[in-house]
């Protein structure tokens, strides 16, 4: 296994990113614009957003959440990816970070596709549930605070339809996740939720080292 493994320096990156087609320019613009802002490191990279959004299209997917928005670039990706009736939830607590994203997305026409929820994104799930929308979403994208992946997974995997995809960002957590040192709360969530879908008989799971790890749960 270990004469398989391959690291990603700054140069093989860059040639990842040049060979998997043209950046569309509201989202390199976007992405300038956030490298100068605090928490930059938040944003996914260009080839995880190209991922995501050929998942998407790959789903024939219309119905799409996100739980973290930050400043809008996973958001962005997807809804350009989705037909134009495609729609969005979008859950995210900061007015500051979303006026960024608000931006951004109608500037590349899509603030059409994506309706933004202001408030704690557990209370919004749960509301989309209540309304009977249990089974009616394609794809799902977590990446908000860590103690509360399990809650979002849950309640992602009871709105998206069987066949349909969740996934999940920061699973590798800067490698974290294989240092025995490490007890901070954030890794030891992630280990547990890890741990967690490795048993989860409702999904077929794969954990891609995209990014910081991207864990991929198709709903069966």
């Amino acid at each position: 296994m270990a004469g398989r493994l391959l690291s990603l320096t700054e140069a093989l990156y860059r040639y990842v990113v040049d060979h998997t087609g043209p950046e569309h320019p509201v989202l390199a613009e976007l992405r300038a614009a956030t490298a100068g802002i605090p928490h930059a490191g938040m944003q996914i990279g260009t080839d995880q957003g190209r991922l995501m959004a050929l998942l998407v299209k790959l789903l024939g997917a219309r119905r799409t959440l996100e739980v973290g928005v930050f400043t809008g670039y996973s958001s962005l990706c997807v809804a350009l990816a989705l037909p134009e009736d495609g729609r969005m939830v979008a859950c995210d607590v900061s007015e500051e970070w979303t006026a960024i994203a608000r931006r951004y997305w109608e500037k590349a026409g899509v603030a059409r596709k994506i309706d933004l929820k202001l408030a704690p994104a557990l209370a919004t799930l749960d509301a989309l549930v209540a309304a009977g929308e249990s089974g009616r979403y394609d794809f799902a994208f977590i990446d908000a605070d860590k103690e509360n992946y399990p809650g979002y997974y849950e309640r992602c995997l009871a709105l998206v339809r069987p066949g349909g995809l969740i996934a999940v960002d920061n699973t590798l957590w800067s490698g974290a996740v294989v240092d025995s040192g490490d007890r901070s709360a954030d890794t030891e969530a992630i280990r547990a939720f890890n741990d967690a879908l490795r048993s989860d008989a409702r999904i077929e799971l794969a954990l891609a080292t995209v990014g910081d790890g991207l864990t991929l749960a198709l709903k069966r």
